[in-house]
């Protein structure tokens, strides 16, 4: 039996993957970007889909208020959204989908956003229900709207952690930035993780966050950015959009696939840090965006 600096230096190499962590809160992970178009949802489905192929049991909330993307990649129907649950008219089972790998999707709509206008007694019983996803997942992926809103900022605030998805090009750095300097103003404690998705190279990748490190390093107080990784550019891609069959499934030898295999060992390996891991899980999350929607300086109580 391999001691642990083997079993790291393999899962490095590629020969051991990753498995689901022995801890009994679920990561709330919010995925976020500048603009629209830099294959955010995409990639939340693909790295979903990777990490349930290693033991995980993965849940995605489609929070994406003007545009939801998760069930059009993954071909699933909602009939019902989270709204549903909140007026009591659907159980949170009833409403969940399931994907790929038994991946579960919440199709969010605008209903989180309505909790501000429950009393205690409903809002505590409706997040009592709603922790019913905490034995149900290693892994909560916010799929949140492109760009800097009110909406998107409460679910970076509440989560456990920020993923921030950018390309080369130079408006999407540009609001990439804009983004974690927001973020940042907000008092938001999440650790930030950048991926790179389209490059050409590796360079690419990696000049890009180093970039972003040094103009934004004077603003991330209390914030750390690390670097997961970079995704490169593909064709694959969109032809695995076309089918309706994530990229990962029906193109697992693609350069895509490979090189987003190397973001989601990170992500599963990276170091939470000792206030990242005692916020508290899935029922916490939903308490801190209850917080953030009823406090009108938009700033995340007790983050």
């Amino acid at each position: 039996m391999f001691d642990q600096a083997e079993k790291l230096r393999r899962i490095s190499m590629g020969s051991v993957e990753p498995k689901s962590r022995e801890q009994s809160d679920c990561r709330v992970v919010a995925v976020a970007s500048g603009k629209g178009g830099v294959g955010k949802t995409n990639l939340v489905v693909n790295m979903s889909i990777l990490l349930a192929q290693w033991g995980s049991q993965v849940i995605i909330l489609d929070a994406d208020l003007g545009l939801a993307n998760v069930d059009v990649l993954l071909r699933v129907v909602p009939e019902y959204t989270i709204e549903d649950v909140l007026n009591g008219t659907k159980t949170l089972e009833e409403v969940i989908l399931r994907g790929p790998l038994d991946i579960k999707i919440i199709p969010g709509g605008s209903g989180l956003f309505h909790l501000a206008n429950l009393d205690q007694g409903r809002r505590e019983q409706l997040i009592e229900r709603l922790k019913y996803l905490e034995g149900e997942g290693n892994y909560l992926f916010i799929d949140s709207s492109a760009g800097i809103s009110r909406n998107v900022l409460g679910f970076i605030g509440a989560a456990d952690e920020l993923i921030i998805v950018t390309t080369p090009e130079p408006t999407a750095l540009a609001d990439a930035y804009a983004m974690l300097k927001v973020v940042a103003e907000t008092g938001c404690k999440s650790q930030a993780g950048l991926v790179v998705n389209c490059v050409q190279h590796l360079q690419q990748g990696e000049r890009i966050y180093k970039r972003l490190k040094e103009v934004t390093g004077a603003y991330l107080d209390g914030m750390e950015l690390t670097y997961l990784g970079e995704v490169y550019y593909d064709p694959v891609v969109s032809r695995a959009v076309q089918e309706g069959v994530p990229f990962v499934l029906s193109f697992p030898r693609s350069l895509a696939a490979a090189s987003l295999t190397k973001v989601a060992r990170r992500l599963a390996y990276r170091n939470l840090g000792s206030e990242a891991e005692s916020r508290g899980g899935v029922g916490s999350f939903f308490t801190r965006l209850y917080q953030f929607v009823t406090n009108r300086r938009g700033r995340i109580v007790g983050s």
